[in-house]
């Protein structure tokens, strides 16, 4: 979970679209590094994110690129903005993968948040020790005060359902089922999720076994929406680190989350199935 170089999502976002901007436009880099009066290897750096381009040269390349339309203006300034912006997670940055830092800011923006869970129950709604559990077992050689550290950051991100975020999830039998922590943990993690189910924010379906074959076999991910300028994105996690995606393929993973919510028993059934679970594993 150590931190490594990266360039940030929305900074990588920004540098799209002032790419996209130059090109339809049929300008160079050289063009718009002497617009600047930039080196060409930074207006490279801008458009790619490694570098986070400031507002004010923003205002000018879009002044260069003939951008007069009020709405776009205003979501290209506002983005760069947002690429400057600090938040909490911020304080993590050293301690955590940027994929995770990236994954915190796009939640903070979400105004809706669908999760499709095998294993584990999704982060959002993890209790303390289910989640201490599960980092220990994935990295058993941690220290305490990182493995605190990155507890502390999954605990704080669960604020966000105290405003108007609108959390969908749909949890695999398998989620449930499979212990962490041993019975009193998953017992408590179960109690939780009930809880949970009862905010008017959050949705809770579950898929069970008796489903079989189902839209997802290739594991879960996460949708995201977030208001004007940010597109909808899919977060895809796995062994080898966070995968985003947007576009054409988010749209297909949207479609794979509404079949699945499709298969999945209803709201009123699954929180009837949680609690004989948790009568079951007691």
């Amino acid at each position: 979970m150590g931190k490594r170089g990266r360039a940030t999502l929305r900074a990588q976002w920004l540098g799209h679209l002032l790419r996209d901007l130059r090109e339809a436009n049929g300008l160079t880099l050289k063009d718009a590094a002497e617009y600047l009066q930039r080196d060409l290897s930074m207006i490279s750096r801008f458009e790619t994110g490694v570098y986070p381009i400031r507002r004010g040269d923003v205002m000018a390349l879009i002044d260069l690129y003939g951008v007069e339309e009020a709405r776009q203006r205003e979501i290209l300034l506002h983005l760069a903005t947002e690429v400057w912006q600090k938040g909490w997670w911020d304080k993590y940055s050293g301690q955590v993968d940027g994929s995770l830092i990236d994954l915190v800011w796009l939640e903070s923006r979400a105004e809706y948040i669908g999760a499709y869970s095998i294993f584990p129950v999704t982060s959002l709604l993890q209790i303390r020790a289910y989640a201490t559990a599960l980092i220990r077992a994935a990295d058993p050689d941690a220290p305490v005060e990182s493995v605190e550290r990155w507890v502390e950051l999954r605990m704080s991100r669960q604020r966000i359902l105290d405003g108007s975020v609108q959390l969908d999830v749909v949890l695999d039998e398998a989620a449930l089922r499979r212990s962490v922590g041993g019975s009193e943990v998953m017992n408590a993690q179960i109690r939780h999720i009930l809880t949970a189910a009862e905010r008017p924010n959050v949705d809770i379906r579950v898929l069970p076994f008796t489903v079989g074959a189902h839209a997802s076999p290739d594991g879960g991910f996460r949708l995201i929406k977030m208001a004007d300028p940010f597109p909808k994105v899919a977060h895809v996690e796995g062994p080898g680190g966070s995968l985003y995606v947007e576009s054409a393929e988010a749209e297909r993973l949207a479609a794979r989350y509404d079949r699945l919510r499709e298969s999945a028993l209803d709201p009123d059934d699954s929180i009837g199935f949680i609690t004989a679970l948790g009568k079951e594993l007691a």
